[in-house]
């Protein structure tokens, strides 16, 4: 019989990155047309005016008159949305229409009358909970049967009583109709959750990338301009003195830091295009570059690590150098690389400081950093001064990370 509601339009989580098309989906299937529930219920009423008589503007006429105006009125509440309708009212309007249709069933002399107590019935399956509908449904079938068999007033001798009671029936149409509804509503609102959660962990994995593009920026920009910007203070304190030996000393570590600059961010291409790179000969030259040779030790089995970790071992190796050159400068570095059968852990270790520091601006956020890369492969990560051996006062980070 039709018997629906409109479902509300889905909720969405909010994406960065351009809107998503939208497509037709199992909610558009979900929802009854209402320009067919209106044309359903406008048939009844046609039919009934067509058909039932009497109809006039006085005794019986007028009374079937009223009556059909009442049942129509009745059959066309069936379109209006259930979250409008309070459940009370409902309940109210619909046992109206019950006694309104036994009521033109037994005025009318003939016609289709009846029609109006199975539509409203079907209906009432629907819209009603259970413990209402039944008995509201049981009503109807007992007083249209009771005025076709009893013969209260003149109408529809010819019907067997046994028709008024059939308008119960159509109850269990609506009921079924309604827990149809329910299921289909259940398995969209199953998919529209899963829509949202995939949403949600897209939006997560956006925001991943971009506190990895912070970071590799970071690396890059950060540390590289911080050291330039060390040096050419330096300079900029030299030129005073008019030891031009120095300033060009200076200068030539600015310059020096610059190409490093431009090795980095080759680096950082090919971090972001997760290139594979060669661990150990990627981790030498940039050693190397950063002023320290042959203070890379390699133990154990040297194998092919996931790009992903050989990335992120790599940045924490840069991010260390560059905080021992900031913080203890001329001290002695050395880095260490054990492969294990079960895991690949990462040391460097810093001395104390051999030359007169010069303070420089940092970002803050190297040790974040560097936490957040160890998280991102499962490893675990040791960052604090070294309080005992040749590295006495310096410094020592330590990345062990399974796999």
């Amino acid at each position: 019989m039709g018997y629906g509601r409109a479902v509300p339009a889905p909720e969405t989580a909010s994406v960065p990155g351009p809107a998503p098309q939208q497509e037709p989906g199992p909610r558009a299937t979900a929802r009854h047309d209402p320009r067919v529930q209106w044309a359903v219920s406008l048939a009844v009423i046609a039919a009934g005016i067509a058909t039932i008589r009497p109809m006039g503007f006085s005794g019986r006429g007028l009374a079937v008159v009223v009556l059909v105006v009442l049942n129509s009125l009745f059959t066309l509440g069936r379109n209006v949305p259930e979250d409008r309708v309070p459940p009370r009212v409902a309940l109210a309007w619909m046992s109206l229409g019950v006694v309104a249709a036994a009521a033109l069933i037994g005025v009318g002399r003939s016609g289709t009358g009846y029609l109006f107590a199975y539509f409203l019935v079907g209906h009432i399956g629907y819209r009603l909970p259970l413990k209402q509908a039944v008995p509201l449904a049981v009503l109807c079938g007992l007083l249209c049967g009771g005025v076709l068999y009893f013969h209260p007033g003149p109408g529809h001798r010819m019907l067997p009583w046994g028709l008024g009671l059939s308008t119960a029936l159509p109850v269990v149409a609506g009921i079924l109709s309604r827990s149809r509804q329910r299921a289909v509503e259940a398995v969209i609102e199953a998919a529209e959750s899963a829509e949202r959660a995939a949403r949600a962990e897209a939006r997560t994995a956006v925001l991943a990338e971009r506190s990895r593009i912070a970071r590799d920026v970071h690396d890059v920009l950060a540390h590289s301009l911080a050291g330039i910007n060390m040096q050419l203070e330096l300079a900029d304190a030299l030129i005073d003195t008019g030891d031009l030996s120095k300033v060009r000393e200076a200068n030539g570590k600015a310059h020096s830091l610059v190409k490093e600059s431009l090795k980095q961010a080759q680096w950082t291409v090919h971090a972001l295009r997760e290139d594979a790179l060669p661990l150990v000969e990627s981790m030498t030259a940039m050693i190397e570059s950063s002023g320290h040779r042959d203070a890379l030790t390699v133990g154990g089995i040297v194998r092919e690590l996931p790009p992903r970790t050989t990335q992120q071992l790599l940045r924490i190796t840069q991010e260390s150098l560059t905080n021992a050159t900031r913080h203890a400068p001329g001290g002695h570095v050395r880095v260490e690389v054990t492969f294990a059968a079960a895991s690949t852990t990462l040391s460097v270790r810093n001395g104390p400081a051999t030359r007169e520091r010069v303070e420089g601006v940092g970002s803050g956020m190297g040790l974040i950093g560097m936490r957040e890369r160890v998280a991102l492969v499962g490893g675990t990560l040791i960052v604090g001064p070294v309080a005992e051996g040749p590295d006495r006062g310096g410094w020592k980070v330590e990345a062990v990370i399974p796999g």
